[in-house]
């Protein structure tokens, strides 16, 4: 219990910004929260604050071990929460934003067996490719893929995801198979638009992540009709494999330049925050976590 009571008061300490205003939110004198705070780097035997009358600054030491401890108290109040909650009920309503395609793919059908569990819950699917504004727009949760960079948010990573270079074997036939990126110029790339603009193609190339440009014949907004283009031999096209790993696998499509795959746009669920989360939400998030993470989940697609 000690050595518990030393890290909260470590971590109260550094987000309250002194010593003085930890002891105010306890209710105790700061001389005992500056007891606690010697006999914890006593113990450690690193200094973890430099502190002086009028401010605190973390060592390196410090910094590191804050970050651990943020950790193992946010996941002790999960367990907790969890232990609450067990016997409870999900309720309410939930607003979910997915892209379109993933939606219709992987979470719509889902939501039917989620629902069956959870009687007394409610939800909106809501399918869009444009990122919304979680908290503005009051969206519960919302499905991204691709690299996380909105740091107010709360991520759960739900499953891994990589994009291929795609194309139906008679397309290759007539067309040849590119071995190169510089390749890409003499091939019908089909490639996805969205307000007014074309996206480009990533790959990694020497270490280094490189988007390119591609030209085609035939552009559109929505990566459906990408896909049903590539298996009908239009050209090559950059999926998903949440998307194409079932065409792949059944000979459909055949992947190319896959020496130069970019890292993966993974699968994430989003939302405003952990503290106090909704049982619906975690309920909810917990069933794509768990129903993604089966293998045979993604071959039966």
């Amino acid at each position: 219990m000690g050595q518990f009571r030393q890290i909260s008061t470590f971590v109260e300490v550094v987000a309250r910004g002194s010593l003085s205003a930890a002891a105010r939110a306890e209710g105790i004198a700061p001389a005992m929260i500056g007891r606690r705070l010697d006999a914890l780097e006593t113990r450690l035997g690193v200094k973890l604050l430099q502190r002086t009358t009028r401010k605190l600054a973390l060592t390196n030491e410090g910094a590191a071990f804050l970050e651990d401890c943020q950790r193992i108290l946010s996941e002790l109040e999960e367990a907790e929460s969890a232990v609450a909650e067990r016997s409870a009920r999900a309720s309410g309503h939930l607003l979910v934003s997915v892209p379109a395609g993933f939606g219709r793919q992987h979470v719509a059908p889902l939501l039917p067996s989620f629902l069956a569990e959870h009687r007394d819950v409610t939800v909106n699917l809501n399918l869009t490719d444009r990122i919304v504004d979680v908290v503005g727009e009051g969206v519960d949760v919302a499905i991204r893929i691709a690299s996380l960079s909105d740091s107010s948010l709360v991520g759960v990573k739900l499953a891994d995801n990589q994009r291929v270079l795609v194309a139906s074997p008679a397309y290759l036939r007539r067309n040849g198979t590119p071995r190169t990126l510089a390749d890409l110029a003499k091939h019908n790339c089909l490639a996805i638009s969205s307000e007014g603009s074309q996206r480009g193609w990533s790959f990694s190339e020497n270490g280094k992540i490189v988007t390119l440009k591609v030209a085609g014949n035939m552009v559109c907004n929505d990566g459906a009709v990408l896909h049903d283009w590539a298996l009908t031999g239009k050209g090559l096209a950059w999926r998903s494999m949440w998307e194409v790993a079932s065409d792949i696998e059944a000979g459909r499509l055949r992947t190319v330049l896959d020496q130069f795959a970019a890292p993966g746009n993974d699968i994430y669920a989003v939302f405003a925050q952990r503290r106090h989360l909704p049982l619906r939400i975690r309920a909810f998030v917990d069933f794509l976590r768990h129903t993604y993470a089966g293998r045979e989940y993604w071959r039966k697609r």
